[in-house]
């Protein structure tokens, strides 16, 4: 039998060791080795890049170590041009930030700390609940700060424009470089 736990190897976490809780519930995590309910946590740390919280926890019973991440649920609905509600999702945000930003300066990086940085504001705000419009807004501005190629291609998604003209005056009413400051 392999010992794992004096392996040094280090492998990213599968999704199943991702938990997403909310502020008052009650956090069990099953160890991945004998399935043990029962762990302690060695070492917690905060995780700003995901964020999230990575705990280093070990099993009761067997003994093994594992790690964990958990996130906070931000329960932030938004209410859709048609007038449905969905959940926020931040993948989301980050998948439209990334078609926006191919083949601009802007890392995956870089985009999922923009992202995360417009969820911290809306939690920040105690918002439960944002149109689309204005969480749309509130990226093109914080976007247009950034990079003008990627806010123009998010403008084109986001603001539906029907011809080029439209595209033309958004292009337009972009700031000089000086100005944007």
């Amino acid at each position: 039998m392999c010992d794992l736990s004096a392996s040094w190897v280090r492998i990213p976490p599968p999704p199943s060791f991702w938990k997403t809780i909310s502020i008052f519930e009650e956090v069990d995590m099953k160890c991945p080795f004998c399935g043990y309910e029962e762990s302690k946590v060695t070492d917690s740390r905060g995780s700003t890049e995901i964020n999230a919280i990575r705990r280093r926890r070990e099993c009761l019973k067997c003994a093994h170590r594992f790690t964990t991440f958990e996130t906070v649920d931000i329960s932030l609905q938004v209410r859709k041009r048609d007038g449905r509600y969905e959940d926020f999702q931040l993948e989301k945000l980050i998948k439209g930030l990334d078609a926006a930003s191919k083949h601009t300066r802007i890392s995956h990086d870089q985009i999922r700390d923009f992202a995360s940085s417009i969820a911290a504001e809306l939690t920040e705000n105690q918002t439960r609940e944002i149109d689309a419009t204005t969480l749309g807004e509130l990226v093109m501005q914080k976007l247009r700060k950034l990079d003008t190629v990627a806010y123009i291609r998010f403008a084109c998604v986001y603001r539906r424009f029907k011809d080029v003209g439209e595209i033309m005056h958004a292009i337009r009413n972009i700031p000089p470089k000086e100005e944007q400051k």
